[in-house]
């Protein structure tokens, strides 16, 4: 099982020796991809509109610069993002954003995408919500298409783009990989039919995560593809709501026993939360590279 780590961005507290040194030492450590979440910013709840799942000062750093920053520091370890809200942002801009970060990073970047859940975020961007699932469809075609062809055409529903080119091409051009995130029903169609590979969140129950899984490859044979083509990862546990919620990452045990199940249904990769690591009491970035080396050091005897 490969395994991912999710970047806090609360490493922000130590400055930018502080996140170079938890980016170059989860690439030391032995993972095989540092992630980061995407949110620009939290609404306050008001009037109409309740509070958000997140509260409004939790610190978040923008994910392209984040990655960029890590990919400055670091030499081989893959650069994704778990996952960026892709219709909120202009697709043409993104196109070259990943585009130049595979360029620098020397073709590292996995690109994960999901619609979001935040119609508040998408208001303060200039974005319409309602739309989202669609203007997703038709950004991620956009995407590949500047990735891969000399000129581009796109003639949408909500995006239009006539003859255009976008060089230089990254080292991995059209097949730089967009994974695609959620666990509703539309998500997993639109993994089957248009993903490279699917980041689920964590799903407690295997057999419903399973089941997730025969329809991701119903969709992708449907779509004339081959299903065993697609990634598969999965978060190893819920964001924390509670106290008991943050002992997961205090025990190995509990993370061996998830990562177990997790690769028994089927994943090839399993994701560790390391803002979650801050949250059950690892408080500094020496603490979180203790417990990131433990915690590796456990899943790779047990689990190779």
């Amino acid at each position: 099982m490969k395994l991912s780590v999710e970047f806090p961005s609360v490493a922000y507290r130590e400055g930018p020796v502080g996140i170079t040194k938890l980016a170059r030492a989860i690439e030391d450590i032995g993972y095989d991809q540092l992630d980061m979440f995407d949110h620009v910013l939290m609404g306050y709840p008001t009037e109409n509109r309740s509070a958000p799942m997140y509260p409004p000062q939790m610190p978040i750093m923008e994910a392209l610069m984040m990655l960029s920053y890590a990919a400055a520091v670091t030499d081989r370890i893959g650069l994704g993002t778990e996952v960026l809200v892709l219709p909120q942002r202009q697709p043409t801009l993104v196109a070259k954003q990943i585009s130049t970060l595979d360029t620098l990073s020397g073709g590292r970047v996995r690109l994960g995408v999901g619609v979001g859940w935040q119609e508040s975020e998408y208001e303060a961007l200039g974005e319409v919500f309602g739309n989202r699932g669609q203007r997703m469809d038709e950004a991620i075609a956009i995407l590949r298409a500047y990735w891969q062809d000399e000129r581009v055409d796109f003639d949408g529903d909500h995006y239009q783009i006539e003859a255009m080119a976008m060089e230089p091409k990254s080292p991995q051009g059209g097949h730089l990989p967009i994974w695609i995130g959620g666990n509703v029903p539309r998500a997993l169609q639109r993994v089957g039919e248009l993903g490279d590979g699917w980041l689920a969140t964590a799903i407690e129950d295997v057999d419903i995560a399973k089941k997730c899984m025969q329809k991701i490859h119903g969709y992708a044979e449907a779509a004339g593809r081959d299903p065993s083509a697609i990634g598969l990862q999965m978060m190893l546990d819920v964001p924390p709501r509670d106290e008991a919620g943050k002992q997961f990452y205090t025990n190995p045990d509990n993370v061996l026993r998830r990562a177990a199940l997790v690769k028994e249904a089927g994943f090839q990769w399993g994701a560790l939360n390391a803002t979650a690591m801050f949250q059950a009491g690892y408080r500094s970035v020496d603490a979180l590279i203790d417990q990131l080396g433990i915690l590796h050091s456990k899943l790779r005897s047990e689990l190779a």
